[in-house]
Parts: C-alpha cells; structure tokens; sequence
C-alpha cells in the first residue's frame, strides 16, 4: 500500500494552482517561454500546456493577450491598447529600403540564401543591409543548403514574429495590407512577393535534404 504523504509528493498541483503558475512565469520573462520551459520550472505531474489553454480563455477580452509567438508564449498588451504604451516602447528607426526589401524577401522566401536575394532584388546585397536587420534580431542564420559552397540560408526570427504580432510566417501580410498600413510606398517590391500557398508545406518538406542538420 502506497504512504499517502508519499503519493502526494508526486500529486499535480490543481489545475488553478497551475495557471496562477504559468501566468507568473510569463509575467516575469523577458521573452516568450516554451511549453518544455514551463514544464521544467513546474512541479512534477503538471500539465502547463492545457494550463495555458485555461490561461488563455480567462485573459480574452482583456487588456492583456496571451498570444503564441512561434513555439513559446508569452503575455502581450492587447493590440487595440498599443497606443497607450507608446511612449514606453516605441522606438522610430526608419530601415533602408534595401533592408526592408531584404528583410520581406526573407519573410516569404525563408530559407533564402544570399544568391537567391540577389536574383529576387536584381542587385547585391551589402554586407551592412544583413548585419542592420540581423542586429534587430530579425533575421538569423538558417541550416546551409546541401548544394555545391553549402551557402547559408536566412530566416527570420521569433523576435520578428513578436515585434509583428505574429504567431507563424504563415500569418504575415500581403503586399497591399502592407501598404495600406504605411510600411510600402507605391513601388513595386523585386521578385515575387506573394505568401506562400498552405500546401507548399508539403512541397517543403520532400526538400529536406538540401539542407544540413
């Protein structure tokens, strides 16, 4: 017979317990926390993932989101209160049109390398262009294509997702959302620019072995 001081050592917390949980770790991280995080900062037997399920139904409609950014989590102010929070977090820092051309390349060509820029843009890309956008932690080096140089490949980062208010690539605007919001002037971006169809994914993935682990 099992000692019941001894079972409950290995009992989760209850469900409530475990929210209030979450909600404090994401209140004190600087940046979104993965589920595996969470579970390694909890008690044995919790189960944050549907923690954070409960978390996220209890936070809708108020003034702070929980939102998905890539993999992890994390707590964000509501997107129709941004504008309270200006002051505080906005910072102007207008890009280049060559890092904004660059930077929307890699948005909706990831993995992309630097030749493969070049040929969209139709002209090279500066040295200094990537290290301004890999500076802001918006770009970041990819897995090198398993092809003759093995180049490397650009993707963007989760720090973008966040800025952007995004959960994945898949949600990124199109050109005219873009330029209804200000971010494009009127002329026209190099290369295609259009989102990526959802069965590309598919596509996609058969070329895994262009790329080294």
């Amino acid at each position: 017979m099992t000692d019941p001081i001894e079972k409950s050592l290995f009992e989760a917390p209850p469900m409530g317990e475990q929210e209030r949980m979450v909600e404090a770790i994401l209140f004190g991280s600087a940046e979104p926390v993965t589920v595996a995080e969470l579970s390694a900062r909890m008690p044995h037997g919790c189960d944050p993932a549907e923690a954070l399920v409960y978390l996220r139904k209890r936070y809708e409609g108020r003034g702070v989101h929980l939102v998905r950014v890539g993999d992890a989590w994390a707590m964000r102010t509501a997107g129709d209160l941004g504008h309270l929070m200006r002051k505080e977090t906005v910072e102007n820092r207008k890009l280049s049109r060559a890092a904004i051309e660059t930077l929307a390349i890699v948005a909706y060509h990831q993995p992309v390398t630097r030749a493969e820029i070049e040929e969209i843009r139709g002209v090279a890309v500066s040295r200094g262009t990537v290290d301004q956008l890999m500076e802001l932690d918006w770009i970041r080096l990819g897995r090198r294509r398993m092809t003759p140089g093995r180049p490397v490949t650009f993707v963007v980062t989760e720090h973008f997702l966040d800025h952007f208010g995004l959960e994945s690539a898949r949600d990124l605007p199109g050109i005219k959302e873009l330029r209804a919001a200000g971010l494009l002037d009127n002329r026209p971006l190099p290369g295609s620019m259009q989102k990526p169809d959802d069965d590309e994914d598919e596509a996609t993935s058969g070329q895994s072995e262009l790329f080294e682990d």
